[in-house]
């Protein structure tokens, strides 16, 4: 029997994990038993998780601080469950700030269990320093970024493999990615703009005013222009509240599957930065995306230190996207940055074949879970090899 302890934070990291799993079956055979924290995906592997991973879902400083003394204790539950099962791996996925700390412990404790670092911390865009940091007590990184593994090389972190993006395996989206490939690129005769004001409630707060003012003035320079809005369910009243009061209103669609029909029909985007501007890069959708950070995030913007914050850009290696921070999201701008990208021009070309690359550069051969199992495989094999060498 193989135990691979595991430490996620968000449902997507449990989607990468229940992957994981069956891919070390694939591997392994059904001998492979996963302990520790997952959600409802992992739950179906046979993950008995220590804890409703929801807990760890805090953004911003001060819910981070309000909730210490719960998040202290789940920590110190999660390490003591892994330093008494003594599992042969341990895999912590995102969530730095608690999968981490919980990694840290743990090497003090176990110092020859291989750790391995699923979807690693954005050491390329803010605080480089916890690369070569993190060699200590992690052996592995598992990159779902293809610029990543050179970014840990550069600044002394630990040896990173790229495996694949979710995205890049999503039906939905390989279905567009396959019409926009051998589509030529120009807008339909009647434009269509995706309007994606963020999927957190504090995003939509801060962007939706002025993603409905671009829409006006917009409206004004390519009157037949069509607006789609798709809402995250959970945000849908909110939204649909704020857009009754808009001059122009989109149209509100929501679920999954209305969601990916919008991005297929779309020419443009506006958005809030995030992992969005991804989805609508493999998509092929030219977009201009906008950013604004709560009070307290925005006294410590500093500490962003990379030279973009729209993950299309580091795919490609330069400023292909074009981003709008804070005093910068401005409808007059946006508007006719729009109007460019929703028209024949050579802006929209060029972002175009752009796009194309990122995709390009997106792919992998194999299933994202199969690598990064081999990854995980290869790390027991090496812990096997130490614990066989005489001492």
């Amino acid at each position: 029997m193989t135990r691979i302890a595991f430490v996620v934070g968000e449902n997507s990291s449990d989607r990468l994990g229940a992957e994981l799993i069956r891919g070390l079956r694939r591997r392994l055979g059904s001998q492979v038993e996963a302990i520790g924290l997952g959600g409802d995906e992992m739950a179906k592997e046979g993950v008995a998780s220590l804890f409703d991973i929801d807990e760890l879902s805090i953004i911003g400083i001060g819910a981070v601080l309000s909730r210490l003394p719960q998040l202290l204790r789940r920590l110190h539950q999660m390490e003591s469950f892994i330093v008494t099962e003594r599992p042969d791996a341990l895999v912590v996925i995102d969530n730095y700030a608690f999968s981490h700390r919980v990694a840290r412990r743990v090497r003090r404790r176990l110092p020859d269990l291989p750790i391995i670092n699923y979807v690693p911390p954005a050491v390329w865009a803010y605080h480089g320093e916890r690369a070569a940091a993190m060699t200590a007590y992690i052996d592995r990184v598992v990159s779902v970024f293809p610029f990543e593994p050179e970014a840990y090389r550069a600044l002394g972190g630990p040896d990173a493999t790229y495996v694949g993006h979710p995205l890049v395996g999503n039906p939905a989206l390989r279905a567009i990615m396959e019409h926009r490939r051998v589509a030529d690129g120009r807008p339909k005769p009647v434009p269509t703009l995706l309007l994606l004001p963020g999927s957190r409630s504090g995003e939509v707060d801060r962007l939706l005013d002025d993603f409905g003012a671009t829409l006006a003035l917009l409206k004004q320079r390519l009157p037949e222009l069509r607006a789609l809005l798709p809402a995250v369910p959970r945000l849908e009243a909110k939204i649909r509240d704020r857009v009754a009061r808009f001059e122009v209103k989109p149209e509100i669609v929501s679920g999954e599957a209305a969601k990916w029909q919008a991005f297929a029909a779309a020419d443009a985007a506006l958005a809030a930065s995030g992992t969005v501007a991804l989805e609508l890069a493999l998509a092929g959708v030219p977009m201009a995306l906008c950013y604004r950070l709560d009070p307290i995030s925005y006294r410590f913007r500093h500490w962003m230190t990379g030279w973009t914050a729209a993950l299309p850009n580091y795919v490609a290696g330069h400023p292909l996207v074009p981003e709008h921070f804070h005093e910068t999201v401005r409808p007059e701008h946006l508007a006719r940055r729009l109007e460019r990208l929703l028209t024949d021009t050579p802006e929209r070309r060029a972002q175009v074949e752009g796009l194309r690359l990122v995709a390009e550069r997106m792919q992998v051969e194999k299933n994202p879970g199969d690598m990064a199992a081999g990854i995980v495989v290869d790390e027991l094999a090496r812990r096997r090899g130490r614990m066989d060498q005489p001492r």
